[in-house]
C-alpha cells in the first residue's frame, strides 16, 4: 500500500503526473498518518459499515476507511485525481469512487442503491470553504447513523456549542437538531503541507434515531431560528417581528409569553426544545405552511 502521508513518497509521483494542489478547492497536503487513521477509528468504522466519503483527495482517509468498511463510496470533484487514486486505493475491492459534485446527489438514493444491509456512515476531509454546505446536505440527507468530518477548529466548536456561549448560533442550532455532537481531536497546522493558517479538529456528529423534542413543522422551526441569530445581542421579540412580519411587534411578544418565556429573553441563551414551543406558538397564530 503506498504511504500516502509520506511527502517523499507523494511528491515525485504527484510531479510525475503533473498534479498540483489547488488552494481554490481547499486541497492541502495530509503528512501526519495518525490524523485519517483515527478518524477512521474513532468514526466506529467495521466492516458492518458502508462509509461515504466526500473528497477523497488522495487518499489517506480512503485507505483506512478501506482497511475497516463493508464498503466505501468515495465522491470526488476533480477528475484530476484519477491517476493518482488508482495508484494509492486502486487495489481496495470495497472502493468504489464516482466523479461527481456531491451537492448535486440524491444523497439519501446513492446511499440505499450502494449500501445494502450496510450501516451507512460519512466521513470526510471537508475544504474549509464549503463546510457548511457539504455538512447541511449530509444532515438533511437524514440517512446516515453518523457524520465525522475534520473541519476548521472554530467551525467544530461552533457545531458543538451550547447556548448561551458565544460561539452558539443558528449552525449549532441546525447541526444539533439532527445530531448529537462531540469533539473528538484537534488536527494542527503542521500535519499539512502547505500549512493552513488554522486548526483543524474532527467532530462526530451521530444521528437521532428518534428525535428528543417534538418539532410539528420545521420550516417554521429554522425560520424562527435564523430570525433569532439575525439580532442575537437584542431581544427575541426584535428578531421575531423582523423574521416573521405578518407577527408584527405585538404579535411577536405574544407569542414568547403564550410560550412560557420572559419578554426580554434572548434566542442565543435557548435550546431546541425552547425553540420547538415557539415555533408551535408562532404556527397557532399564522396557520404557518410546512417545510
Amino acid at each position: 500500500m503506498v504511504d500516502v502521508c509520506d511527502i517523499q513518497v507523494m511528491k515525485p509521483l504527484l510531479a510525475q503526473h503533473g498534479f498540483h494542489f489547488s488552494k481554490a478547492k481547499g486541497q492541502n497536503f495530509l503528512i501526519a498518518p495518525w490524523v485519517p487513521r483515527s478518524i477512521a477509528e474513532d468514526a466506529g468504522v467495521d466492516e458492518s459499515a458502508g462509509v461515504l466519503e466526500i473528497g477523497p483527495g488522495i487518499g489517506p482517509l480512503t485507505q483506512q476507511l478501506c482497511l475497516r468498511a463493508g464498503k466505501v463510496c468515495a465522491v470526488e470533484l476533480d477528475s484530476r485525481l484519477k491517476p493518482i487514486l488508482d495508484l494509492t486505493v486502486g487495489e481496495f475491492s470495497n472502493l468504489e469512487i464516482l466523479w461527481e459534485d456531491v451537492l448535486k446527489l440524491d444523497v439519501p438514493a446513492l446511499v440505499k442503491e450502494k449500501f445494502p444491509g450496510l450501516r451507512p456512515m460519512a466521513c470526510a476531509n471537508l475544504p474549509y470553504y464549503i463546510t457548511s454546505p457539504i455538512l447541511t446536505a449530509l444532515l438533511e440527507a437524514d440517512c446516515f447513523d453518523s457524520v465525522t468530518v475534520m473541519v476548521q477548529k472554530e467551525v467544530a466548536q461552533r457545531i458543538a456549542a451550547a447556548p448561551g456561549s458565544a460561539d452558539y448560533g443558528a449552525f449549532s442550532v441546525f447541526c444539533q437538531y439532527y445530531a448529537q455532537p462531540e469533539l473528538l481531536f484537534d488536527v494542527p497546522a503542521h500535519c499539512f503541507l502547505p500549512q493552513p493558517k488554522v486548526t483543524s479538529a474532527v467532530i462526530s456528529l451521530r444521528t437521532y434515531r428518534e428525535r428528543p423534542w417534538k418539532v410539528d413543522n420545521e420550516k417554521t422551526f429554522f425560520r424562527l431560528v435564523r430570525a433569532s441569530f439575525a439580532m442575537r445581542r437584542k431581544k427575541l421579540s426584535n428578531g421575531l417581528a423582523s423574521g416573521f412580519p405578518e407577527l408584527g411587534k405585538i404579535g411577536a411578544a405574544e407569542v414568547i409569553t403564550a410560550a412560557g418565556f420572559d419578554a426580554n429573553v434572548r434566542g442565543e441563551t435557548l435550546g431546541i426544545p425552547e425553540f420547538a414551543r415557539i415555533a408551535a406558538e408562532i404556527d397557532k397564530r399564522t396557520g404557518g405552511q410546512r417545510r
